[in-house]
């Protein structure tokens, strides 16, 4: 597989039963909660609602997965990353960890 193609290709998230995630009905919650804000975004652009009001609707649904991506990584931190490093492979696990934490800080 050349580097690029690894580059693409999905990474599966590996769950450990040490750091099996607990918080999987939480997550659903919160990302159908998301599902449901963005829907009415939908909806008020379909009313020709008030742009501000509208806007202020986009700002809640960004901080809302802000929140979800920190949770997330969080997670990812504290069961994969910790496993990883005790497994050997913690070097390539931080390095995974740094690049996303890029994507963030945009």
């Amino acid at each position: 597989m050349t580097s690029s193609a690894r580059a693409a290709a999905p990474r599966a998230h590996h769950a450990h039963p040490a750091v099996a995630r607990s918080d999987g009905a939480a997550l659903g919650k919160r990302i159908n909660r998301i599902e449901g804000q963005v829907r009415g975004i939908g909806r008020m652009i379909a009313e020709d609602r008030y742009c501000i009001d509208i806007l202020t609707q986009v700002a809640a649904v960004q901080s809302a997965l802000d929140a979800l991506a920190l949770q997330l990584l969080e997670h990812h931190l504290h069961g994969c990353v910790a496993h990883a490093i005790k497994s050997g492979d913690g070097a390539h696990a931080i390095d995974e960890a740094l690049a996303v934490i890029r994507k963030f800080a945009r």
